[in-house]
């Protein structure tokens, strides 16, 4: 096993060579915006460039995932899946123009997930330019409708109508370097609304504001005793309402996340969250409705998990220093299907899911030194045990 990993310091040197490659494929899919059920036009990008790379078949699945097929030279061996998600938080309206500089990116989405797809869809040149070759097929998958309301329904069926046995997988993000992500908890995204008619007959003494109304919801909510095991927490994301300053506000949308490292947690929690809804729909007679978003099931593999154990010794190899949390990615989907994946970051930068986001460029070679190693380690057998 020590062989391949001594190589990867060589195999930075080799990748700031082909920076050029790397950041052109960056900037070409980050400046095709795709939004959550709107990646067609990028994936169509991603299909046309990974044609004109040593791929040995292109094609999409029966979702429109796109998806690059390198060849393995074992038939008995099973397939190794390395994963992006196409989708981005930035719709068609904001612009998605890019800036270089020497040692930067700066643009709309380039650290969710433009210079991780631009990274998967480098890799075929970087296998040749670095003479690599595997007994796995590789598997390039830039998966559609992952993020927010995608609910990573692009993962959810390409595993679902995969029709063989997966050796193991990586799934890449942007940032943010030294992430080592391999377990992931329940989670039920959700949104509660509230809609107030302002044309029904209200008594002077009181007239329901749907921001107050939120308000009363969550002191509802953090007022619930969580348990400190499993570990469990309840977030809230964003809040949205009114027109202005000397209005009452007649909508508002509180957007919230239930989390724990056990399912039937999370679902008691939002179990409980539906009565405090219900409750105080009925109290103030307004228009109030919980809605989930998105979920995922709490999947994980140990720490001494041997795909774990020699993803920290790629990483020290190359002087990154580690750092683990739960993961949002197309991981859990692989865990769940007791599929042994982790999910890296390629770089680091500033003002994630700004429209202003900077990655570096720089720290990134380290960061795609470190994917190969991992997929060599999961095509040398460390999942197979």
């Amino acid at each position: 096993m020590s062989g391949y990993i001594d190589k990867l310091p060589q195999y930075v040197n080799v990748l700031r060579e082909m920076m050029e490659t790397i950041i052109t494929n960056t900037v070409l899919v980050g400046q095709v915006p795709a939004p959550t059920f709107e990646e067609q036009a990028r994936a169509d990008l991603f299909l046309e460039r990974l044609s004109e790379f040593p791929v040995d078949e292109c094609t999409t699945d029966g979702f429109s995932n796109p998806i690059g097929i390198i060849r393995g030279s074992s038939r008995s061996r099973h397939p190794i899946f390395v994963v992006a998600h196409m989708d981005s938080p930035f719709g068609k309206e904001v612009d998605h123009h890019y800036t270089v500089s020497k040692n930067a990116i700066t643009g709309v989405g380039v650290l969710d997930n433009a210079l991780g797809v631009g990274v998967l869809l480098s890799l075929p040149e970087i296998f040749r330019r670095l003479d690599l070759s595997f007994e796995s097929d590789i598997i390039l998958a830039g998966v559609i409708q992952s993020i927010g309301k995608g609910n990573l329904r692009g993962i959810r069926h390409l595993l679902k109508t995969w029709s063989t046995p997966i050796r193991g997988a990586v799934c890449i993000e942007s940032g943010e370097l030294g992430r080592l992500n391999y377990y992931a908890d329940g989670m039920i995204r959700s949104e509660i609304t509230c809609q107030v008619d302002p044309d029904r007959e209200r008594s002077q003494r009181f007239i329901p504001n749907a921001i107050l109304i939120l308000n009363e919801a969550i002191n509802q909510i953090m007022a619930l005793r969580l348990p400190l095991k499993p570990r469990t927490k309840i977030i809230f994301g964003t809040i949205q309402g009114g027109l202005k300053h000397g209005q009452i506000a007649h909508e508002a949308t509180l957007g919230l996340e239930i989390r724990s490292d056990a399912d039937a947690m999370v679902k008691e929690i939002y179990s409980d969250i539906r009565d405090i809804v219900a409750g105080i729909r009925h109290e103030y007679g307004v228009e109030l409705n919980l809605e989930r978003v998105s979920n995922r099931r709490a999947a994980s593999l140990k720490y001494n998990h041997p795909l774990v154990k020699t993803v920290v010794t790629i990483m020290k190899k190359l002087e990154l220093e580690p750092f683990s949390e739960p993961s949002e990615s197309e991981l859990s989907i692989f865990l769940s299907r007791n599929i042994p994946a982790v999910t890296l970051g390629v770089t680091s930068g500033e003002g994630y899911q700004q429209p202003d986001a900077t990655m570096r460029i720089e720290p990134m070679f380290k960061g795609i030194a470190q994917i190969l190693g991992t997929i060599m380690a999961i095509d040398s057998g460390v999942c197979d045990g």
